[in-house]
């Protein structure tokens, strides 16, 4: 009988032990969080699926920009147009060969069609726009008309231009 309990208690340890580990503690923001392993995420790209592993998928994603050898970030606006972009570079990066129009913006074919959030808006240096659904811009001028606004890079009009340059530049996006 004594066996039987001892085996009885080694069993009930066990098991304690391996639910206790089914939880895991988090850190975000400055508050604790318990999350259950079980708890699945639906919303987002398996780490091996996404382009960057190393963006945490709660992390505030950045609009990462490449161009002629150089990288810039954005902000993402809080918009649903943003959030499908962000869903997308989830899974793979864009590259969008854009071309100058009206001396204010570099303008190119996204390849996808995003959900539209147009307001009439005044652009400044450094909006990355979404227009038509379908094409993405970054303007180096103002210019106002009903647009999507997607993110913002903070740079000085004079680096930005320094950054896509003179005609035609392909430029790579993803998150950072």
């Amino acid at each position: 009988m004594h066996m039987n309990t001892l085996i009885s208690i080694t069993l009930s340890m066990i098991m304690l032990f391996s639910f206790s580990s089914c939880k895991r503690i988090t850190q975000i923001g400055g508050e604790q969080n318990s999350v259950s392993s079980r708890t699945e995420i639906t919303s987002y790209a398996t780490p091996s699926e996404r382009v960057n592993p190393y963006v945490p998928e709660n992390a505030e994603p950045k609009l990462k920009s490449e161009a002629n050898g150089n990288v810039l970030y954005a902000d993402f606006e809080d918009n649903n147009s943003a959030d499908a972009f962000i869903e997308l570079l989830r899974t793979e990066s864009v590259t969008v060969n854009m071309h100058d129009y009206g001396n204010f913006e570099k303008v190119g074919d996204l390849g996808h069609t995003l959900p539209r959030n147009d307001t009439q808006i005044t652009t400044e240096p450094g909006d990355v726009i979404l227009y038509q659904g379908n094409q993405i811009t970054i303007y180096y001028d103002v210019n106002t008309w009903s647009f999507t606004k997607l993110a913002h890079i903070n740079i000085s009009q004079s680096d930005l231009k320094a950054f896509l340059g003179e005609g035609n530049v392909a430029v790579t996006f993803s998150l950072g």
